[in-house]
């Protein structure tokens, strides 16, 4: 099963649900979310100011090879048919 990011508007609504009184476990059964999704979306709301998602994917990969630019470029230079 993949992750889907659910939109700001039901995740508003569900903050907007518990701040108006319901609690978190009912807030995300009448939007028919998990309630830990909507214990996870107040939370960020508190520590955030916005239950907005997260960032998702992008380039994981580029800092770890950077930090040994220098090893990995002397290797080349060192071996003139070495391949990357």
């Amino acid at each position: 099963m993949s992750k889907k990011t659910l939109s700001l508007d039901l995740r508003e609504r569900v903050v907007a649900a518990v701040s108006g009184g319901l609690s978190r476990r009912q807030a995300a059964e009448r939007f028919g979310v998990s309630a830990s999704s909507a214990i996870r979306w107040c939370q960020r709301r508190d520590e955030t100011g916005s239950p907005a998602s997260l960032k998702r994917g992008g380039d994981r990969w580029s800092a770890r090879i950077d930090a040994h630019k220098s090893l990995i470029l002397s290797f080349v230079e060192d071996t003139c048919d070495i391949t990357l």
